[in-house]
């Protein structure tokens, strides 16, 4: 990330300053912050610094959901409950990066998804029927087999059965 930083003039209406001194959607940024309050003041804008945001943190759903519960929490004591449970047995590089998912932002990963055949058969898949229901088909098409993550091929049984991954395009 770049120290310096560049400036532009804006002013109440929310249009910028741009290189012909006219105002609108386009903007004019210099690292000189002292030539952009003289024209700021010339011009009746006020100047605007421009900070690169930093990137986000990669975290899993369930990372994700304990560091929003820290970002919630309103209590001190909830607070600390929270955060105890975010790195409670983590390893140190996994403390840090969670740290800054709680200053810079997260996104949460997606979860990879699997086809999951049924066994001793040539071509048929498993998929759900609702929330809880277990089929199998036998299709001709990829999109319609059943696409499910490891905790589904876990809970429903699957662990055993042949699975490939799904990719992005196929979701």
């Amino acid at each position: 990330m770049s120290e310096e930083k560049l400036y532009a003039v804006k002013n109440d209406e929310g249009e910028w300053l741009n290189q012909y001194c006219f105002w609108g959607t386009e903007t004019w940024a210099t690292s000189d912050k002292d030539d952009r309050e003289k024209v700021a003041k010339h011009y009746g804008g006020h100047v605007v610094a421009f900070v690169e945001e930093p990137e986000k943190v990669v975290v899993s759903p369930e990372e994700a959901k304990l560091v929003k519960n820290c970002l919630w929490t309103n209590l001190q004591d909830a607070f600390l409950n929270n955060i105890n449970l975010l790195f409670r047995g983590r390893r140190p590089e996994d403390v840090t990066r969670l740290k800054s998912a709680l200053t810079n932002g997260y996104t949460v990963a997606k979860e990879k998804k699997y086809n999951v055949k049924v066994p001793h058969t040539k071509e048929v898949w498993y998929y759900k029927s609702g929330d809880s229901d277990l089929l199998t088909i036998c299709p001709a098409d990829k999109k319609l087999r059943g696409k499910f993550t490891e905790s589904e091929i876990e809970h429903y049984g699957l662990q055993d059965c042949e699975k490939e991954e799904v990719t992005d395009d196929e979701q």
